[in-house]
């Protein structure tokens, strides 16, 4: 007996999941970041759905069975097992209060979980009364983090907001160079020291630039890897108390620079950061080039960080601000 299990669906209840609305931006702006949005979670959205549907197919009714076959999927699409956890027993116990009556019904609430999730740990940007308005990069090298430096700067650039660049990963080789091109391409000017200088005597070079110029919009690239992790860990935190000094409330921003691609993988080495470097949002380069795009929902659950911004392509302006509601909608036809 497939509801067994399940009560009975009470059709006069609204659904207690229901999404909410948050068209707060012009409709074409928004369109435009869902259509790109869509794009880039393309290949997890076919494994996504494609895979859903199988399991909606073997049942003619939601049961027990359907879940237990949700389960997989939804660990394959690197939602994490905490994640997959949470939602597989939410949307259990509305099955218990109420029944689910199919497979739209279950499509549509488990769109509403993930939402709940993302939103959860959504937190209003700190945004300073008078500039500069500091940001620092932080991640493992490889990850993208010098290139989605530049592309915020872009980004900002183009919003109409002036904007420095500080090349404060004096380890790494070729580091500065690699920004200089992008502060090149972004049209935006440059702070930077020689290799295997002081990065927080660069840094502390650029605050005082920004200040005196008046600059709405300071981005710093930090190291990735030093000798050992406490060495980073230390010159981390002496980065932050340089702009504290200089700018009350600095840094205002901390993005921890993570790659999508890596999955699962990615979350050890973004806990280290998120413990020492008070980081305060996520931005997932390469979202476009991998089928496990569930790592946002991982994120949100068990760093208990929002996802700020999406690496969508490879050009410069393939950055965009992260939203649940398009992250969601994408996610599942």
């Amino acid at each position: 007996m497939a509801f067994s299990l399940f009560g009975k669906r009470d059709k006069t209840e609204t659904s207690e999941a229901s999404v909410q609305p948050v068209a707060t931006e012009p409709a074409e702006q928004k369109r435009g970041f869902f259509d790109r949005m869509k794009q880039a979670v393309t290949r997890t959205r076919e494994s996504l759905t494609e895979s859903i549907s199988s399991v909606i197919a073997l049942t003619r009714e939601v049961d027990e069975s359907t879940f237990t076959g949700l389960e997989p999927v939804l660990l394959r699409a690197d939602l994490g097992a905490p994640t997959t956890a949470i939602v597989l027993e939410n949307l259990r116990q509305r099955a218990l209060r109420t029944g689910i009556a199919g497979g739209d019904e279950l499509k549509h609430l488990l769109k509403a979980e993930l939402r709940q999730i993302l939103d959860g740990v959504q937190r209003p940007i700190q945004h300073p009364q008078a500039p500069p308005e500091v940001i620092m990069m932080v991640g493992v090298n490889g990850t993208g983090k010098t290139t989605t430096t530049g592309k915020l700067a872009a980004m900002f650039s183009a919003e109409g907001k002036s904007v420095l660049l500080c090349a404060a990963d004096t380890f790494r080789a070729a580091a500065i160079e690699q920004l200089e091109v992008w502060a090149q391409r972004s049209e935006v000017p440059l702070i930077k020291t020689k290799q295997g200088g002081d990065p927080s005597a660069a840094l502390y070079d650029a605050l005082v630039a920004a200040k005196a110029r008046g600059t709405q919009v300071l981005i710093a690239d930090t190291a990735g890897r030093l000798h050992t992790k406490s060495d980073l860990m230390k010159e981390l935190d002496k980065m932050r108390r340089t702009a504290e000094k200089l700018v009350p409330g600095a840094p205002h921003q901390t993005l921890l620079v993570m790659d999508a691609t890596t999955g699962q993988n990615g979350l050890e080495q973004a806990r280290l950061f998120t413990e020492a470097a008070r980081v305060t949002g996520i931005v997932l380069t390469k979202l476009d080039g991998t089928a496990k795009g569930g790592i946002v929902l991982a994120i949100a659950t068990e760093l208990k960080l929002p996802v700020v911004y999406a690496g969508v392509g490879e050009k410069i302006d393939d950055i965009i601000p992260f939203d649940s509601a398009a992250f969601v909608e994408s996610l599942i036809d």
